[in-house]
């Protein structure tokens, strides 16, 4: 019964991939129908391939902050991975996130090389859930400081939707974790023995993290850096296409279009990414056609470098695997 489940569940993921693919083609097709097309190709042409690849380059560099990230948060939890299996990890989930067929993305890769490497498996996931809200209070941090450096500039209905967003979004997160602080007992009662031992090594490893506030901390300020430096390499792009803004405001608009792309609606939150990103410019005068154009360019650093992840992570697996024979 097990075997047969598992075509099944493999054709539902690849369906549901497809399904994201599409919807974010659909998006981006809705952008093209409405905006001018001219300035569109006018902008993307403006962009030397030589910048693209040190754009390019730039973006790696981070990501390679953003494995030792990665590592130092998991190995505070007890996972002791090494560094070529953190590479493997993080780089894998680069890749997953756009190619593979999953709802959760690159963490189901992560996690999958992770736990079946690491001595404490219990570790390794508590230490991922730990890096991913680190990412998402590095995110909030920085729409935080643009909202606090836009006092003048940004309209006041704005600034007060963007304050609200943000209210909504954690009142959301404490009301989860609310509902899960209730709801601890009812679920975990009447489990098995080995379930509850799971769950143990999972507090655990949680615990364990908690005791750690230094490390936490620099992390989020690593964070903030790796998420701070995307935005300075989307704002250059930006600049080569033609649309010159301060960067204050990438700094407030840039952080909430990639915190809407987390929502679950297209492969790697593309298109939705971009629409958001040309509805929060426009405000300030940034030309819809110009901030779309920006925004192609991004997509084809992120998919390049989610490209060079998958067979950097696949080369580090296949030289391991030769050293073990």
């Amino acid at each position: 019964m097990i075997g047969a489940h598992q075509p099944q569940n493999k054709s539902r993921a690849w369906f549901i991939t497809i399904l994201r693919w599409a919807a974010a083609l659909i998006v981006l097709g809705i952008l093209f129908h409405f905006l001018p097309v001219a300035p569109l190709r006018a902008a993307l042409t403006r962009v030397p391939p030589l910048r693209f690849l040190i754009v390019l380059a730039l973006y790696l560099c981070a990501h390679a902050a953003g494995i030792l990230k990665w590592r130092m948060v998991v190995n505070a939890a007890g996972s002791h991975l090494d560094g070529s299996t953190s590479a493997q990890c993080y780089l894998g989930g680069l890749f997953g996130t756009l190619f593979l067929p999953s709802i959760i993305g690159g963490d189901v890769v992560r996690l999958a090389v992770g736990l079946r490497r690491s001595p404490r498996p219990a570790a390794v996931l508590a230490g991922n859930v730990v890096d991913r809200c680190l990412d998402v209070a590095a995110q909030a941090t920085l729409v935080l400081s643009g909202v606090l450096l836009l006092p003048g500039s940004l309209p006041p209905q704005f600034a007060s939707l963007a304050r609200k967003l943000l209210l909504v979004c954690f009142a959301v997160a404490a009301a989860t974790l609310l509902l899960l602080v209730l709801l601890r007992k009812p679920l975990l009662g009447g489990r098995s023995l080995r379930f509850r031992r799971r769950i143990a090594r999972f507090r655990h490893a949680f615990r364990s993290v908690r005791r750690a506030p230094q490390i936490l901390i620099f992390a989020w300020l690593l964070g903030v850096l790796i998420q701070g430096t995307f935005i300075l390499l989307n704002a250059l792009l930006a600049i080569s296409c033609g649309l010159f803004l301060p960067f204050r405001v990438w700094l407030f608009a840039w952080p909430l279009a990639k915190l809407a792309a987390l929502l679950p609606l297209t492969q790697g939150g593309m298109g939705i990414r971009e629409a958001v990103l040309v509805a929060l410019l426009l405000p300030f005068g940034a030309p819809s056609s110009l901030t779309l154009a920006s925004g192609l360019i991004w997509e084809g650093i992120v998919i390049a470098g989610g490209l060079l992840s998958g067979l950097t992570a696949l080369v580090l697996q296949k030289l391991e695997n030769a050293k073990e024979q």
